[in-house]
């Protein structure tokens, strides 16, 4: 539903897309308040890995203020001054901790202090992006806005499973006056395949069966694959056992496409076979190199972002298919910062040549050039020489 404006207020209904518009308000400086949050439902309000959230965007902030009913069904927010510094959070385990990391590199970049965050729960979940995928897929492209990587680093220092997680990473982020325009229209030829496979309070042999599952895979198409074994023990192994994949392919012009797959959670009555997932996670990245372009389908909306927020010229890059997730950021940008993008289908050579009546076939292999000029964001808060 789109955004009403009160007395220079954003006023939502719902819960839907709640991180966008914090995430965008906190950025923008603008308040928001949000009614109707699952009240029609039996457990209304917000739930705990919102209220999380708002707890840690509160923390990377000086001065906001949060207003919640008794209900927890009607929230206001009004964002303080981005300040950074030193973070210590626990992320709620009902949510993995790819879903607070995203919101912590889209806003690290314009803090006043160099972001040093360190969070704590589930490394691995099937709602969120993986930490593994973040630090292989969306660093480099933080990195083609700020161009220096002084200071940028994901690192993983225990890895933690569902329901209970246990794992802890370490997110270090620069600060920049202003991002870069970005001009990315080629993605070149994958020309090798990484990945890792960790197992948790498991067999190690679970990993060593989903790295030759996987490779069998990638071998037909690729010469040069290596997947590597994290066999965590003791602390670093969690509080859950579980394993799972993560693969990402680079190509010869600095693009980064990743996939992955894990097993079930403990009780949820299936079982995983570690062939399985392994096949699984080789044929999902196989359909992302096909679909995405420039930059991996999970971060479509943060490359939107970032272009949006770039200095004032144009900007473009093409990608693939737009996701649900991203057609709604691109409208909560217009809302915010009064940003429109210009989309253009891009067809590959082979549409052309495709069965007209096979929509699937078109879909896949359309492209979609995003074009848009940035509104000169500037960081104020970081100190010039």
């Amino acid at each position: 539903m789109p955004a009403i404006l009160q007395n220079d207020v954003l006023v939502y209904k719902g819960s839907n897309f709640l991180r966008q518009r914090l995430l965008l308000a906190t950025l923008s400086a603008r308040p928001v308040r949000i009614e109707e949050i699952r009240s029609g439902h039996d457990d209304p309000g917000l739930k705990e890995y919102e209220v999380n959230l708002i707890r840690l965007l509160d923390k990377v902030t000086n001065g906001t203020r949060v207003e919640l009913s008794e209900t927890g069904t009607s929230l206001y927010f009004q964002p303080g001054i981005l300040i950074g510094g030193q973070v210590s959070h626990d992320c709620c385990p009902q949510r993995g901790i790819g879903y607070y990391l995203e919101v912590l590199l889209a806003l690290g970049p314009f803090c006043k202090e160099p972001l040093n965050a360190v969070l704590r729960g589930v490394t691995h979940s099937d709602l969120d992006v993986s930490v593994d995928k973040i630090k292989a897929a969306a660093l480099p492209i933080l990195l083609k806005f700020i161009l220096v990587d002084d200071g940028l680093e994901l690192k993983v220092v225990r890895r933690g499973a569902p329901p209970l997680g246990g794992g802890e990473v370490v997110f270090r982020c620069p600060v920049k006056r202003y991002l870069r325009p970005l001009q990315w229209t080629k993605w070149g030829l994958v020309k090798r395949i990484r990945g890792v496979v960790y197992a948790l309070r498991v067999s190690p042999t679970m990993a060593n069966r989903v790295v030759e599952s996987a490779k069998g895979v990638m071998l037909k198409f690729l010469p040069d694959v290596y997947i590597n074994t994290d066999q965590c023990r003791g602390a670093n192994a969690g509080k859950s056992p579980g394993f799972g994949i993560s693969l990402v392919a680079e190509t010869n012009e600095k693009t980064y496409y990743c996939a992955e797959a894990k097993s079930a959670e403990p009780g949820q009555g299936e079982t995983s076979l570690p062939e399985d997932l392994g096949v699984q996670c080789a044929r999902r990245l196989l359909d992302e190199i096909y679909r995405a372009g420039a930059c991996d389908s999970s971060f479509q909306w943060l490359v939107a972002l970032w272009m949006a927020l770039g200095q004032k010229d144009v900007s473009e890059c093409v990608v693939g298919p737009l996701s649900d997730y991203t057609i709604s950021f691109l409208q909560h940008l217009k809302e915010f910062f009064g940003v429109m993008f210009k989309l253009e289908v891009e067809r590959r050579e082979d549409d052309e040549e495709s069965d007209d009546d096979d929509d699937d076939a078109v879909a896949t292999a359309q492209k979609i050039k995003m074009t848009c000029v940035g509104i000169g964001y500037i960081n104020i808060s970081k100190r010039t020489l």
